[in-house]
C-alpha cells in the first residue's frame, strides 16, 4: 500500500462499516462452561499454529490502518496466554486505535488487573453466570467463584469502570439468579448484561435460553431503570440505566431479536483465521497467508476481499446445527 494514499475503510456488501475486531489470543480455557466447551474437550489448536504476539500486532495494525477503531482481546481465556499484557501495550500504542478492551472469565484477573490497566486496556467484560457457588460449579466445571469475585474487586481497585458482567441466562439453570445478579451489579456499580445462548457447537445447541427481550424490560421496570438512547461501547446490547447512575442493565438477544443489520465486527482466531460471522463458516486464512510470506499489501487485499464477502446475517434460527465449531475455537 502506498504510504501517501488514503486507505479504504472496511464497508461490507450491506453498507455496514466494520470498525471492531475481536482477537483471540488463545483457544484454551480453564473453565468448561456447559454452553461453550464439552467436558474432556481436547480439540485445541496446536501451539505451533498460534500467532506470536508480533504477528498478532502486525495483523491488528493492518486492520487499524483500514479503519478499525475498537479491539477486544478474547479467548478462550486470554489471561492463560503468557505475555498478554505486553501484547496489550503494543496494541494500545497503535496510532488510530481508540479503544482496547478485554474479555475474561475472571479466574486470573486478581493477578493481572493492575498490569492490564497500566498496559492501556480501557474496559473489561467478565463472564459471571451466577452468584451461587454450587450453580457456578455446575455451569463451569470448577468451584472457583471466589477467585472470580476477587478478580472483580481487583479490577475495580485498579480503576476499571465500567466493568461489564456477562451473564448467559439458561432456562432452569440460572434464570432464578438474575435478580440477585442485578442487585450485585447495583451494589458495585457494574453493568449487568444478560445474554441468550447461541447454537454454536453441540454444547451451544444443548443450552436452552429464554426470550430476554421481554425479560429485560420487566427487570428494568423492577429496578426503576430507564431506556438508554445511546448504547455503551461497540456491542449489540440494548441498555437501561438508573436515573441517578450506579447501575446499567443490557440484553444481548441473538436469538429472539437478532442485531445482524447493525453488525460492525469480525473475529481473528488464535491461528490468524479471520471469521466474518459467528453464525457462518465464511473465513479468510490470514495467518497462513502471512506465514507463507505475504506482504502487508497482500494481507490488506485479503482482508478487503473477506469483508466484501461478509454474510448478511447468521442462520441460527433456520439452521441451528450449521456451526459445528465450539465458541472457544472462534473467539468469544
Amino acid at each position: 500500500m502506498n504510504a501517501d494514499s488514503t486507505p479504504p475503510v472496511l464497508i461490507d456488501p450491506y453498507r455496514r462499516r466494520i470498525d471492531y475486531l475481536r482477537v483471540s489470543v488463545t483457544d484454551r480455557c480453564d473453565l468448561r462452561c456447559t454452553y461453550c466447551l464439552p467436558k474432556g474437550f481436547k480439540g485445541y489448536e496446536e501451539p505451533a499454529n498460534w500467532l506470536s504476539h508480533a504477528e498478532m500486532a502486525r495483523l491488528v495494525g493492518l486492520f487499524v490502518r483500514l479503519g478499525v477503531r475498537k479491539v477486544r482481546l478474547t479467548g478462550g481465556e486470554p489471561l492463560l496466554r503468557r505475555g498478554v499484557t505486553g501484547l496489550a501495550a503494543a496494541l494500545a500504542a497503535l496510532p488510530g486505535l481508540d479503544d482496547l478492551s478485554l474479555s475474561s472469565n475472571g479466574t486470573r484477573l486478581a493477578q493481572h488487573a493492575a498490569a492490564l490497566k497500566a498496559a492501556g486496556v480501557r474496559r473489561l467484560n467478565v463472564s459471571l453466570d451466577t452468584l451461587d457457588p454450587g450453580c457456578f460449579a455446575r455451569i463451569t466445571g470448577r468451584d472457583c467463584l471466589a477467585d472470580v469475585l476477587a478478580g472483580l474487586a481487583a479490577a475495580k481497585a485498579a480503576g476499571f469502570a465500567p466493568i461489564k458482567l456477562n451473564m448467559v441466562v439458561q432456562a432452569g439453570v440460572n434464570e432464578d439468579d438474575v435478580v440477585r445478579m442485578a442487585g450485585f451489579a447495583l451494589e458495585h456499580g457494574f453493568v449487568l448484561r444478560l445474554i441468550e445462548p447461541m447454537p454454536v457447537g453441540d454444547t451451544g445447541r444443548a443450552a436452552r435460553g429464554i426470550d430476554l427481550s421481554a425479560f429485560g424490560l420487566r427487570l428494568a421496570e423492577r429496578f426503576g431503570l430507564l431506556p438508554e438512547i445511546k448504547g455503551q461501547g461497540a456491542g449489540p446490547a440494548r441498555y437501561w440505566v438508573a436515573p441517578a447512575g450506579g447501575m446499567s442493565l443490557g440484553v444481548i438477544t441473538p436469538m429472539s431479536q437478532h442485531f445482524c443489520a447493525a453488525c460492525n465486527r469480525v473475529r481473528l482466531g488464535v491461528d490468524g483465521t479471520l471469521y466474518l460471522c459467528l453464525g457462518q463458516d465464511d473465513r479468510v486464512p490470514l495467518g497462513a497467508l502471512m506465514r507463507a510470506g505475504a506482504d502487508d499489501g497482500e494481507l490488506t487485499a485479503a482482508i478487503l476481499a473477506g469483508i466484501a464477502a461478509k454474510p448478511e446475517r447468521h442462520d441460527f434460527g433456520s439452521q441451528p446445527a450449521k456451526i459445528v465449531r465450539f465458541m472457544a475455537q472462534t473467539g468469544g
